[in-house]
């Protein structure tokens, strides 16, 4: 068995979003997500679920998949970890066989909800069972160097099926959101003493570092077309230990991104990232 990850990693990942729609919020017209002071955000959920279909391209076993990209035929996430775990899912071994199985389950956890047994109810005090799986990879949400400006366009959704078609119904026309231009950054790290319990490995982290520079290829859509999202540099801290030469937030903090996607890196003693292009 390989042996688990030995040094703290940090990273970060700068990007560049032009007329697209990075990440919509579906409690505010699918408009793209910003804060209170106007910065454009990406959620991490959104971050995680480009790095998972990454990975599974480059043939790693995930397993959270999105519907339209799945490798198998299981219908719900119970599905898929009751055939690959059979009768020892929901076991003591579930923790260990789940992290061995799936690639994302051991990077980033998972929480495994198991319902009551049969014969059970809550009154008697078997409402289920919660299975958490806590992963070493933590990731942020990206935010913007500077606020962003949405723009909306009215659009046609799709044509109407009544009479000659030459009359539209407010159910066909729809609204279309874009961030016209802005710079983003997002941090994470990779934590040695929870790589342990999950057997997270450097052979894991390096397939991680692997996929960032190509965050956004084969991701295109009508809200995101094919480069309109662009992974500029990739930044990589290893530290010399498993607890790391300094805090996850000082060394986030030593990066300064600018608005034009340059950047500048404050001087750590003894840690110095390494630099990747973007794909």
């Amino acid at each position: 068995m390989a042996e688990s990850l030995q040094n703290k990693i940090d990273f970060a990942v700068v990007l560049r979003v032009k007329h697209a729609n990075p990440n919509g919020d579906p409690l505010n017209g699918n408009r793209p997500r910003t804060d209170y002071n106007g910065l454009g955000e990406i959620s991490d959920v959104c971050l995680k679920r480009k790095m998972r279909d990454r990975l599974l391209e480059t043939g790693k076993p995930i397993f959270v998949q999105s519907d339209d990209r799945k490798k198998d035929d299981a219908k719900s996430l119970r599905e898929r970890a009751e055939k690959a775990l059979g009768k020892k899912f929901g076991s003591s071994e579930t923790v260990t066989l789940a992290c061995t199985t799936w690639f994302d389950v051991r990077a980033f956890g998972q929480l495994f909800a198991l319902p009551k047994k049969k014969g059970k109810d809550e009154e008697n005090g078997d409402a289920g069972v919660s299975i958490p799986i806590r992963g070493p990879v933590s990731v942020h949400a990206a935010f913007s160097v500077q606020p962003v400006e949405v723009t909306s366009t009215q659009i046609t959704k799709s044509a109407s099926n009544e009479g000659d078609g030459s009359k539209r119904g407010s159910d066909t026309m729809g609204m279309k959101h874009r961030v016209d231009e802005g710079v983003y950054v997002f941090y994470g790290s990779m934590n040695p003493q929870l790589a342990e319990r999950t057997g997270f490995t450097d052979e894991d982290a390096e397939a991680i570092r692997s996929v960032l520079p190509k965050l956004f290829e084969n991701d295109a859509s009508s809200a995101r077309p094919e480069g309109s999202m662009e992974v500029l540099k990739v930044l990589w801290w290893r530290h010399n230990s498993k607890a790391g030469q300094f805090s996850s937030a000082k060394v986030h903090r030593s990066l300064t991104v600018k608005a034009d996607g340059s950047y500048e890196v404050a001087t750590l003693e003894g840690l110095k990232p390494e630099v990747i292009d973007g794909f």
